[in-house]
């Protein structure tokens, strides 16, 4: 879709964009209704949305604040004041299912008699399947619940991955013997969740691999300074010299997750976890000799197929 996007921009003079909203409409109407169970796991954090979008060289992103005056909002009004006036819109391309304004009023019929009218076009984009899935973020949030991350790369064409800043924490895994990578998110429901194998990029030239916590930590006390908020906790299998013990602080660095080892785990005090973290470190190293080169060839083949 992106694809598709940016030529048809490169062939009518004008900047590729892409429209998102934060936060997410269903975040925004479950805090409105007091139900926080109503708000859908989140694949990625703003910042990597961006990034992603970036990379697939997008060069504009439009990121409208989701809040009561845009839910009340009417599709007549939403194409008049927001698209027209407020981009200039002169290609407009949505997915199959795409419907917009309040009480998701608005479809692809409305938005393309519209046009018409107001001089822009639309194109609608039928559903993309891999491995006989179709392609939706709700496929991918499946996969990341259950753990299945290679058919969650196979949807996302890549592994999932997390960035972020690395943050001081308690230090308590320098004093377990093993030191984290900690990346601190605010009001964030991952849709993922667990013990996985990951790479991490961003501290050397090339990966670094490594097992991480995803979660919140259910073995550490309830008033622990990350007060039951979610983290990643990462812990490089070979942390290299040059980087010093303190070299990974204040760092962006995006961990991506290849392979879940289990779910977070709740131990019988810190030398169980102590064990419980040595014994993933063993599971982790086993899945880079072995699984991960088979799974990597495969995963590659299929996407290769898929794009082709």
């Amino acid at each position: 879709m992106l694809a598709l996007l940016k030529n048809e921009a490169q062939h009518r003079g004008v900047p590729s964009c892409v429209m998102t909203f934060e936060p997410h409409p269903r975040d925004w109407f479950a805090a409105l209704a007091h139900k926080p169970e109503l708000a859908p796991p989140r694949i990625a954090t703003l910042r990597d949305k961006l990034t992603e979008l970036a990379a697939c060289g997008i060069d504009q992103t439009v990121v409208l604040p989701f809040d009561a005056r845009l839910a009340s909002q009417s599709p007549e009004a939403f194409i008049n004041d927001v698209l027209v006036q407020g981009l200039g819109a002169k290609y407009i391309l949505v997915g199959d299912d795409f419907r917009f304004g309040s009480k998701r009023a608005g479809g692809y019929a409305m938005l393309d008699a519209a046009g018409q009218q107001m001089g822009f076009d639309v194109a609608r984009m039928n559903s993309y399947e891999v491995q006989s899935t179709r392609v939706s973020s709700s496929a991918v949030r499946q996969a990341l619940a259950t753990g299945d991350m290679a058919h969650a790369a196979s949807l996302l064409g890549r592994p999932y991955s997390i960035s972020g800043h690395v943050v001081h924490g308690r230090k308590l895994g320098r004093d377990l013997g093993f030191r984290t990578l900690n990346l601190r998110f605010t009001h964030w429901n991952p849709a993922a969740s667990g013990i996985f194998a990951v790479h991490v990029f961003g501290l050397t030239d090339k990966p670094l691999i490594g097992v991480a916590n995803l979660g919140i930590r259910p073995s550490i006390e309830a008033d622990d300074v990350n007060g039951g908020r979610v983290l990643l906790e990462t812990y490089c299998l070979d942390w290299p010299a040059a980087l010093g013990p303190d070299g990974g602080y204040g760092k962006i660095v995006r961990v991506e997750l290849l392979h879940k080892l289990h779910d977070e785990l709740k131990y019988d005090g810190l030398d169980a976890l102590k064990k419980g973290i040595a014994n993933d470190c063993d599971e982790a190293r086993a899945f880079f000799n072995t699984k991960f080169a088979a799974m990597h060839v495969e995963t590659t083949r299929q996407t290769t197929r898929d794009r082709i």
